[in-house]
């Protein structure tokens, strides 16, 4: 798989730019999976999707999706005293969070779905001998 890197140091995966749009997205699904788990802190939320094997988690845009997701309603926060430290906000699933969470959980396996006929057909097609010939060029002489 080729790997570059972009102006701000983060990779990029065959084009696809692991702190743009796309890992955006997903972390809207990730962040409502690891609240529904177990509620919690944004510094604990990063750690879980750090462990989750979520690439180069950028604190910010964590924080940005958190503050979304409750503007939308899909999580409430509360302010809670940390052992040590300031005190933190503890982020909680609401009923439409659930709800959200269950949409992209069969959006997710839909595309899981299509995302394994693709890699299945693109492993049978490299597996197939080639005779070195681009058939498109080929094709238009």
């Amino acid at each position: 798989m080729c790997l570059a890197a972009r102006k701000s140091g983060g990779p990029i995966v065959e084009g696809i730019d692991m702190h743009g749009r796309e890992l955006r997205n997903l972390l809207h699904p990730f962040l409502l999976l690891l609240i529904f788990e177990r509620p919690g802190h944004g510094y604990d939320l990063i750690e879980r999707l750090e462990a989750m094997g979520v690439p180069d988690v950028e604190p910010g845009q964590v924080y940005r999706v958190l503050r979304g997701l409750e503007r939308d309603r899909s999580l409430l926060s509360m302010w809670e005293a940390a052992a040590a430290g300031p005190a933190r906000r503890r982020y909680e699933l609401t009923a439409k969070g659930r709800n959200d969470l269950r949409s992209w959980t069969a959006r997710l396996a839909q595309l899981n779905h299509i995302m394994d006929a693709y890699l299945r057909r693109s492993a049978d097609a490299f597996a197939r001998p080639r005779d070195g010939r681009d058939s498109y060029a080929t094709s238009r002489g």
